[in-house]
Formats: C-alpha cells, structure tokens, sequence
C-alpha cells in the first residue's frame, strides 16, 4: 500500500483533531504563549485623547503668518503625562508640551522643542507648523469598542501592552491540552544512570516534553515503560484516562517487539494510519480513541523530532484551539552537495548562514542518521528535499528552525 505523503498525513490528522472547549481566566503576566478564547474589545479609544508625540510647545497652527520666520508667543502653562493643562488657548498662546501629554483645549498643532528659544515668558519659534503636526488623533489607533486581537490567536510578548491599554484583564484563554508521554524499551535508563551492557540512556520523553510545552500543552505524565504487552496496555489506559493527547515513542517498527500498535488498539484506540512518506520518521503511527489523538513515534531521536515537529505539534497547537496551527516555513539555497530524488520527503539538518544578497544558505551538517543525537545537536535547522526531486547546489528549498 503506498505511503501517505506527509501533506496527506498532516491533513487527516488534523481533521481527527476537536478543539477544547474548556476556557480560564489569566493575568496578563502569566498569558504569553496562552491561546486566546473569544473575542476582544477595547473599552477605550487608543490614544484616550489627543496627544503630543513630540516634547515642545502646543500651539495654535492660525498664530504663524505666511513668510515670517520666527513668531514669539506667550507660554501661559505646560501640559505634561498625567497633568494636562487645564485652561484653552487663545490667541498668541501656547503651551510648554511633553511626549505622550495631551494637547490643551484650542491647540491644534505642536512645534518641536529644537525649533524654539526661550524669552522670558514668552518663547520664539522658528517653524511654521500645518494643522495636525507632531499630534496623535484621539482614537486613531483603535476606537471604543472596536475588536482587538481574534480567537485563536497565541498572546506573544509584544500584544501584552495592547492589551493591557484595552482593558484586557483578566484574559479568557483556552486550557492547556494535557499531554501524557510514554517511551518504551527494555534498553532504556534514566539520564542520571551509567548504562550497562546493551544499555542506552533515556532522553526522547525530555525533548517531546519540551517542544509540547512550546506547543502550548501541559505535560501531565511522562514514564518509561517495558517491552511487555500487558505492562503497556496498562500504562496507556491510564494516560488515556486523564489526558487530552497520547505520545508514545518506540517499538512502531515491524518487529518482534513492536508492541505498541497493539497495546494501544487493545485500548480502544482505533488506528488512522501507520507509516508516512518521510526520512527520518517512517514508521509514525496515528489513532484516536473518542476526541484523545494518540501518537506513536519512532524510537530513533532524531525521528521522534521530525515527527513531533511536522505532525504532533500542529495538532496540540489545533488542539489548543490555535487558528494557525502549522508554523510557516522559510526559505534558503542548499549549499551541499547534489543528492539524488528520494521516494521520501527527506528533513535534513542544516546550519543557517546569512548571504551576500540578503538570503540565507543552507549548509548541511555531518550526521549520520536518525540515532544520531550529536548531528542534530550541532544543526540549527531542517531543510527539507521533497519526494522524488534530485537537489542540485543552490537548489531553492524551504526549512524550519529547530529551538
């Protein structure tokens, strides 16, 4: 049977993925990275009134005749952040103003503070301004009422000051998915251990819980688990009991000890495809029991990272109820060598290096294979080579970086 593209798997995955429902308030502190649940609106126009966006004087644009290049007016006070003035400006007047203040009654316009000279009480200016100059309309930015980010988008850094401005808080945001990851194999140690004879150290459930953390999940377990039917199905149950999403890693090849498939299915989970057209990451397996997605990854780290990455955190940000799932790629040149086609979308590790012409070059790094931890640590990014197209130098290809 012929292998699902990875477009094709990414499609049925995420149509197998429901949305949480569940919502919670938060501070705005604590919201970056969180999604949000409904609709925003901001209770105050932005800016709240109008205001100077330079530091100087308030002035009335109808004081400054045509062709004359100084005008002396009165300084009658000052307005400044939190202490606006409080009288009108007549004729000859103005006002000493600062960045951010509101702009008093009868101003229309501001002059920058190098164009002037001060006179005693009175000040001398040299510019001629037009109305409007150097002054933020009140509402310009965003008006009463008016929306401000949409559901389903992620609160990064920079929305917080809009949204604190907006009256934003407390923020509805959607729950966290809880994610539960199990990795099986006899073989396997903790980190903290020196292996023994066919021993290897544990380290897949760390890094899948680090990037479905960075895709907005709460991990809620994570365990090693023997090769052992009766001891798998057991540990699956109960992380399909308590969790919005399943991560397995190992024994999803085809051999004797690939048990996995079958302790899942032996758990209600009904199987929606098993291997994808892909290098490294072949052998992903994917189910669901009612609306808990479950994957079964490689063991090989490198291929749990390539499958996490394409597949497992799409549907945990979906899942999240993020309305962009899938992170864009970027595009760059490949600075290897030629490779010939591959029936199998190959995700190559690269280095990402800035070019002459404002591009960048993707140069591909020693690495000799999904098991090899040190390659893939040494790389910033993966370039990815479509199925069945040969990679000639300079060949134009997309790339995701790797955090």
């Amino acid at each position: 049977m012929a292998l699902l593209t990875p477009t094709e798997a990414l499609t049925r995955i995420l149509e197998s993925v429901t949305p949480l429902q569940a919502t919670e308030l938060v501070r705005l502190e604590q919201a970056v990275g969180r999604v949000l649940a409904g609709s925003l609106s901001s209770d105050v126009d932005l800016p709240p009134f109008v205001k100077s966006a330079m530091d100087g004087y308030a002035v009335r644009s109808s004081d400054f005749a045509p062709g004359v290049e100084e005008t002396v007016l009165e300084v009658v006070g000052e307005s400044r952040a939190g202490a606006p003035f409080e009288g009108v400006l007549g004729a000859g007047q103005c006002a000493a103003i600062y960045t951010g203040a509101e702009a008093p009654r009868g101003a229309d316009a501001v002059v920058m503070v190098e164009h002037s000279r001060a006179d005693g009480s009175r000040v001398v200016l040299r510019d001629r301004p037009t109305v409007g100059q150097h002054l933020c309309e009140q509402g310009q930015d965003l008006r009463v009422g008016q929306a401000v980010l949409a559901p389903g988008r992620r609160v990064r850094a920079v929305d917080l000051a809009l949204l604190a401005a907006a009256g934003c808080e407390p923020l509805e945001v959607v729950r966290r998915p809880r994610v539960a990851i199990w990795t099986s194999g006899d073989e396997l140690v903790p980190p903290s251990e020196r292996p023994g004879r066919g021993q290897i150290r544990e380290g897949n459930t760390l890094h899948l819980a680090a990037m479905a953390r960075a895709a907005g999940a709460e991990v809620v377990a994570r365990g090693v688990v023997r090769d052992d039917p009766e001891e798998l199905r057991a540990s699956f149950e109960r992380a399909l009991s308590d969790c919005d999403a399943l991560i397995t890693t190992g024994g999803v090849s085809m051999g004797k000890y690939d048990l996995v498939g079958q302790a899942l299915e032996a758990c209600g989970v009904s199987g929606v495809f098993h291997r994808v057209a892909i290098k490294p990451g072949k052998p992903l397996w994917f189910g669901a029991r009612g609306a808990v997605p479950v994957f079964a990854l490689p063991g090989n780290p490198v291929s749990c990272l390539v499958n996490h990455e394409l597949f497992v955190a799409p549907a945990l940000r979906r899942l999240g109820g993020e309305s962009a799932p899938a992170a864009p790629l970027l595009r760059g040149r490949w600075r290897g060598t030629a490779r010939a086609a591959n029936p199998r979308e190959q995700h190559l590790p690269v280095r990402i290096e800035p070019e002459a012409d404002g591009g960048v070059g993707l140069h591909p790094v020693r690495w000799n294979g999904s098991a090899d931890v040190v390659g893939i640590s040494n790389c910033q990014g993966l370039a990815v080579a479509p199925l069945d197209l040969a990679l000639a130098p300079g060949a134009v290809l997309e790339f995701r970086v790797l955090g």
